[in-house]
């Protein structure tokens, strides 16, 4: 027996039990949880500034999972932000910014609390001398109020952050406060939060490097122009050729000065980088750069020393290379961050759907209107009531207390029909509503929202790494050193080679001696080099097929989901509320005895309203209309109640023994089964209808058929499955004869039923044995053990909160077409990974050895340093463009010819 440390949930036991049963000589795993509660383990996000490359973020991942309390730490180079799972007993989120920023990087926290709200708010109107004192005194006002978890405060920027919990209290109370103890004199507004802090500090970065660019130019050109042009034109080239001490000319002099900026201000962020690289053990793209550009600025000033204290030596610089290294590479790394900002539009796009503002009402006691005023949503609180008018957006999730409207959904659920509203109905936050005015209570309200947590969802998929990435990482680790040592070894070879005539003096370019050729080949080495690439591959084609996802209705829970979907050949469907409708309806009932319909609906409905299987919400809807009003609620109380997964319930109702179940249930408790019962399950069988039965006191009373139509389109989902060689099969806990007729119906040929949670689970790990990766599809609370234990969990978004916890893959719009859509949208990613990694590997298989020189001895080939650094530069954004190709993803054509057809989110 051992403990395993890390595991959050029944779905990390599944994966852990998984790759232990994969182990040689390994027949079972079982893997107990012990959920830790949430006041122990807390998750944060906290985005990290000055991550260049893999190395970076593997840096800082080893960092935060070295610190005592992390439970889990994952960090992502190309959204720039750490997940931390930690134990708030033991740590704190200042202890996890203090370790990234003794890292040498920059950390600040974007949330706390998997309950707690942050908003951040700018104060003005402080006086600068009192500003400390001021900001003191709010710090503690407000950590008085209830809900307060912490304040933070930053002088420089009279900015305060707070984390809170929403059901005790909201901003609109933080700015009372704050406005209330300046006299009049401050002013609260509220910062850019979430996807818009994100996408300003996007532009920000964008900008800079930019300025950069701008900059670099202004003094390369010059460079550039002096070096290679000048020196033909004769009238400017005399000027430069003037000797200024000794060998020295005003041309080497002026390049020296040009270029020296360039080297130590435009380009100290790659010594910046390079230092925390080297300070922690690792080596990075930076470091590759800073040596490249050194050598040839280093090399250059000796060379015009040398010449300044010579009466004969003619100097031979390289300040044109260090230049133009510098200026090419921020080049690229400004193409690189506009085009990685593309490859997170989706999430943008899911951000724009909520309202920027709302109808905020004040109501009296009786709860009548006396006023309303336009308000920013990010300032309602929970309780408050909203005003939404035709065509307008409900402003947060919330409850319909007045009014009715038809409300279109399908931007978050994929729901193509406008949805009837009216009073007790729960709208979303960010749909939009169509033709009447609602008045909504606001239930959800910041990061508890339902948009907010698909985002969340999505975020943190972003944020997980694919299996295929771990390749990578490990190479990454090696490949700089083993550059640096490739560009070393090639410098003192081509050295060697001259000094000891290993090749002819005509090899030698014109004004090159053989120290220089060697240098030019070692230079262009170091900067032909791209760890970058290789780090950008998978993590940009995940962020954008995640991306893609969700503009589908499908929330792919991370890069392990997504690479294990493209390998799917086996699909096992669950029938109820997945292959049907869930919607099913009592159409036939048969008593076999005098007792009245009405009492004996009472008794097994008093039983299944404490069941949340849909059979079971059909018999209790049906139950009413034997009342007058046809909406009777309440029930006899039903004691004892028991609900045996895949069989039926029990209960005692009035003093009486209840059983409702398949004929399994019946039979475990020894009783028999009459004839006519028996006719009348075949015959439902045979009509694809679930046949129920109902035993009182031990005595089977009647029998039930319920059917539950089937989907639109599942025959065309199936066929189009096996056309993509993938096998179907269904698992059911019905009985035999319904699931089969349901199975002839839709073309599925093999067929479980009559199945328990755990035979279900078991049918998943037979087929795993067999070789089968396997993809579970389900909706109820039965099908969360399947759906941990295969290999990709697909879980329809009608479901229960249970199984789309439990799931892989949650299918928003609960069709079954997603299925196809999600299997083959992996496919196409893991294409495109794979051709990430054949340039990213071939660019530098090919690139490093012409730039070493192989080609100089038969075609007189070299590859200037600068254009070496073209390459590398380029390599960097053509991996980033070749992942947005998948932003040009069509789903299978098949599907167009479907009757059932989703919304996407545009």
């Amino acid at each position: 027996m051992f403990s395993a440390t890390g595991m959050r949930s029944s779905a990390s036991a599944g994966s852990v039990a998984k790759a232990v049963e994969q182990l040689p000589g390994a027949r079972e795993a079982v893997l107990d949880v012990e959920e830790l509660s949430e006041s122990s383990v807390q998750v944060c996000r906290i985005h990290i500034n000055g991550m260049t490359c893999t190395s970076c973020s593997s840096t800082v991942e080893s960092v935060l999972q070295a610190v005592r309390g992390v439970r889990k730490a994952h960090v992502a180079l190309v959204t720039e932000e750490a997940e931390v799972y930690y134990d708030s007993s033991i740590l704190s989120y200042d202890n996890l910014l203090k370790a990234i920023q003794d890292a040498g990087f920059e950390a600040t926290l974007v949330s706390s609390g998997k309950d707690i709200s942050k908003i951040q708010l700018e104060v003005e109107g402080i006086q600068t001398d009192n500003q400390s004192h001021t900001l003191k005194i709010i710090q503690s006002s407000l950590q008085a109020l209830p809900g307060v978890q912490s304040v933070d405060t930053d002088h420089a920027m009279s900015k305060i952050s707070i984390c809170y919990k929403a059901d005790l209290t909201g901003p609109r109370s933080f700015i009372k406060v704050i406005e209330s103890m300046g006299s009049g004199h401050l002013k609260v507004s509220i910062s850019p939060e979430g996807e818009r802090e994100r996408k300003a500090r996007k532009q920000e970065e964008t900008a800079q490097y930019c300025r950069s660019l701008l900059w670099s130019l202004v003094f390369t050109v010059p460079v550039f122009l002096t070096s290679m042009v000048f020196m033909y034109i004769p009238r400017i080239n005399c000027v430069l050729d003037v000797k200024v001490i000794n060998m020295l000319t005003f041309g080497e002099t002026l390049i020296w000065v040009l270029s020296t900026p360039v080297q130590f201000i435009i380009g100290r962020q790659f010594y910046t980088g390079a230092f925390k690289a080297l300070h922690h053990g690792s080596a990075n793209m930076d470091v590759l750069i800073a040596l490249g550009t050194n050598a040839a600025y280093l090399y250059s000033v000796y060379s015009l020393l040398r010449s300044a204290t010579s009466q004969s030596f003619k100097s031979m610089d390289f300040f044109e290379t260090s230049c133009m290294l510098i200026t090419v590479i921020l080049f690229g790394k400004y193409l690189e961050v506009l085009a990685k900002g593309k490859t997170s539009e989706a999430i943008a796009k899911l951000m724009d759907l909520a309202p920027e503002t709302g109808v905020l009402l004040t109501m009296d006691q009786d709860g009548n209107v006396t006023d309303e005023h336009e308000i920013d949503t990010r300032l309602l609180e929970k309780n408050d009531v909203t005003k939404i008018m035709p065509g307008a957006k409900v402003a947060s999730d919330g409850l319909v207390i007045w009014g009715q409207s038809h409300v279109n959904e399908s931007m978050i659920t994929g729901e193509p029909k406008p949805v009837m509203k009216t009073k007790g109905d729960i709208v979303i936050g960010g749909t939009v509503n169509q033709n009447g005015v609602l008045h909504v209570m606001v239930t959800q309200v910041g990061s508890a929202t339902t948009l907010s947590q698909i985002v969340r969802l999505v975020e943190s998929a972003q944020m997980g790494k694919a299996p295929i990435q771990n390749f990578a990482d490990r190479i990454s680790k090696y490949f700089v050193p083993s550059v640096i040592f490739f560009s070393v070894s090639t410098w003192a070879a081509w050295l060697l080679a001259g000094k000891y005539h290993g090749y002819p003096p005509s090899w030698l370019p014109a004004s090159m001696n053989s120290f220089e050729l060697a240098l030019q080949f070692g230079i262009a080495v170091m900067v032909i080099a791209c760890p970058c690439a290789l780090g950008l591959a998978t993590p940009t084609a995940v962020m954008v097929g995640t991306g893609l996802g969700a503009s589908h209705g499908i929330l792919i829970k991370g890069g392990q989901a997504l690479e294990s979907a493209h390998k799917v050949n086996c699909v096992v469907f669950d029938k109820t509320g997945t292959l049907t409708m869930g919607k099913p309806v009592v159409v036939n009932t048969k008593l076999l005895n005098t007792m009245e319909p009405q009492q004996f609906y009472e008794l097994i409905a008093a039983t299944e309203v404490n069941s949340e299987h849909p059979l079971a919400k059909a018999i209790v809807e049906h139950a009413k209309t034997f009342w007058a009003e046809g909406d009777k609620s309440i029930w006899p109380e039903a004691r004892d109640f028991v609900s045996v997964p895949g069989h039926g319930v029990k209960a005692m109702v009035r003093h009486r023994e209840i059983l409702i179940g398949n004929k399994s249930l019946i039979l475990q408790h020894d009783m028999t089964i009459p004839e006519d019962a028996e006719n009348i399950l075949a015959q439902a069988e045979k009509m694809a209808q679930t046949g129920i039965l109902v035993s009182f006191d031990r005595e089977v009373t009647g029998v039930l058929a319920i059917s539950d139509p089937l989907k639109p389109g599942v025959r065309e989902v199936i066929s189009i499955l096996k056309s993509m060689e993938v096998m179907s099969i269904m698992v059911t806990g019905d009985n035999l004869g319904t699931a089969e007729s349901i199975a002839k119906e839709v073309g599925i040929e093999t067929v479980i039923a009559e199945a328990n949670p755990e035979q279900k689970t078991e049918k998943v790990k037979d087929l795993q044995a067999l070789g089968y990766t396997v993809a579970m599809v389900g909706d109820g609370i039965n099908d969360s053990p399947a759906l941990v234990v295969a290999d990709v969990g697909m879980a329809i978004g009608a479901g229960t909160d249970i199984t789309i916890e439990a799931a892989d893959i949650v299918l928003m719009k609960s069709n079954l077409e997603d299925v196809i859509t999600a299997i083959d949208l992996s496919r196409k990613t893991f294409c495109r990974i794979r051709w990430n990694y054949i340039w990213a590997f071939g660019y530098n298989v090919i690139g490093i050895p012409i730039a070493a020189g192989i080609l100089f001895p038969f075609a007189r080939f070299r590859l200037p340093p600068w254009i070496a650094g073209v390459a590398m530069a380029a390599s960097s954004v053509s991996v980033v463009c070749s992942s947005l190709l998948l932003k040009n993803y069509k789903r299978p054509k098949e599907l167009d010819t479907l009757p059932m057809h989703g919304i996407a989110t545009e």
